[in-house]
């Protein structure tokens, strides 16, 4: 066994249909094997709230290691956990294939889903992740207006955080009644598609539920540009959400549930030679790696995830067989670009600030620091103040740049920095920036 590991990191599937896996002892003997691994190592103290927190109880309890921390007081690490998977691929020198095996993010979801079969979760909580009905509920003509009015109300704020827990100052996305799927129809156009490389140029787009109800204007940009390149688009006919918000609950059975209702019409839709893409990394990220890992043996699932590309990713392959149109009338200046963590961790490269470093006059700087907001952590009472925390690397590198524009491929990491910075007031998604270059 060699101290430290060189090779690539490579991830083993979940066991989530095993008995093992949802033994609460073979849980504790795991976590306390692997929290005796990151205690001898702490590299990943400056990541997030679960490490810290765990030294503070090793260092607290009465032998200084620990087995000295009480089992009771591992689910203070599990629940600062929001599964940004950045402790895995960018810090852990003891991932697989490493003898130690250490597979922090996945043990983290093991125990969130233990707790959660055992105990379920608060009402909030569930509704936060229940992104299918309540988007849909606040996206109703007027209710949206009625929502969005509230949630611009600091007395509101104030009283939904102390009876509900959202925290009041946390930035709540707004509501949109004309959503990325009543916006689409008149935007499609037909264009026969090129084959590039291992593209097809025939494209569907996942809009996901924060694409469709919050941000309905990033999936027109898709349409506009990617069709000003060339390429055939359509939306994806029918979907639900990704499951990835669920996921982070431990409400594995809800995962199972939103998967068979979208895989199929996914892996359908590979078979009529389409590509897939979609405008949230998380919802990327769940279909490149996390259903996958669920469900290895599944070929629908595998279908699906050789055939989903992160957007940029997807463009910076069409350059390379010259297929994108690189003519752009606007320089779009300096950007501040935080990278967010799932998309970090597909393992592609920094391909977003690549291809907008192909405008003329345009300099993109990467800020490669987690923003802390995860969709739910940032917005709960009893967390906020840990994810500004998280936030604030990356929210001084921003201000101390000054940028003329600021973005993130995340909205809501975006949404989160920019209401933390004191020299930024509007944050744009690169699909966006892209076409305001084409000048589309």
């Amino acid at each position: 066994m060699r101290e430290g590991n060189l090779e690539a990191p490579t991830r083993h599937p979940i066991d989530w249909k095993s008995e093992d896996f949802w033994d609460k002892t073979s849980l504790e003997n795991e976590l306390e094997r692997v929290f005796d691994i990151c205690h001898g190592c702490r590299r990943c103290v400056s990541l997030c709230d679960s490490f810290p927190t765990l030294f503070d109880l090793v260092d607290e309890s009465s032998t200084l290691e620990v087995d000295g921390v009480d089992k009771a007081e591992y689910s203070k690490v599990v629940d600062q956990c929001y599964l940004c998977d950045l402790c895995y691929m960018t810090k852990c020198p003891y991932v697989p294939p490493h003898d130690w095996n250490v597979d922090f993010p996945h043990l983290m979801l093991r125990a969130k889903a233990i707790k959660f079969k055992e105990e379920g979760a608060k009402l909030r909580d569930r509704v936060l992740t229940s992104t299918d009905t309540v988007f849909a509920m606040t996206s109703i003509p007027l209710i949206d207006i009625t929502v969005n009015a509230l949630n611009s109300n600091v007395g509101f704020r104030k009283v939904l955080e102390s009876t509900v827990g959202i925290h009041h100052k946390a930035p709540i996305p707004k509501f949109h009644s004309n959503t990325l799927r009543k916006q689409v129809k008149p935007l499609i156009r037909d264009i026969t598609p090129t084959v590039i490389g291992k593209t097809t140029g025939k494209l569907a787009l996942y809009a996901s539920c924060y694409g469709n109800y919050n941000s309905p204007h990033i999936g027109t940009d898709f349409i506009k540009v990617f069709q000003h390149n060339e390429m055939h688009i359509d939306m994806v006919p029918k979907e639900k959400c990704c499951g990835m918000p669920k996921l982070e609950l431990g409400d594995l059975e809800s995962v199972n549930a939103l998967k068979e209702a979208n895989i199929p019409i996914l892996a359908g839709l590979v078979d009529e030679g389409y590509d897939l893409t979609a405008p949230i990394p998380s919802c990327v990220l769940m279909y490149k790696q996390e259903l996958p890992l669920l469900y290895p043996d599944d070929p629908d699932v595998i279908k699906v995830q050789a055939a989903f590309f992160d957007p940029f990713e997807y463009l910076w392959l069409r350059h390379k067989g010259g297929a994108l149109k690189i003519e752009f009338p606007n320089a779009l200046g300096d950007i501040a670009y935080q990278v967010a963590c799932h998309q970090r961790v597909q393992k592609i490269g920094l391909k977003t600030r690549d291809v907008l470093n192909l405008v003329q006059e345009t300099n993109v700087t990467a800020l490669e620091r987690c923003s802390g907001h995860d969709g739910t952590y940032a917005v709960k009472k009893e967390t906020h103040d840990k994810s500004v925390k998280i936030a604030r690397p990356v929210v001084r590198k921003v201000d101390q740049q000054d940028p003329d524009h600021f973005m993130s491929d995340c909205p809501m990491a975006a949404a989160h920095i920019t209401n933390l910075s004191e020299k930024i007031d509007k944050t744009e998604h690169p699909m966006t920036l892209l076409r305001m270059a084409y000048g589309l």
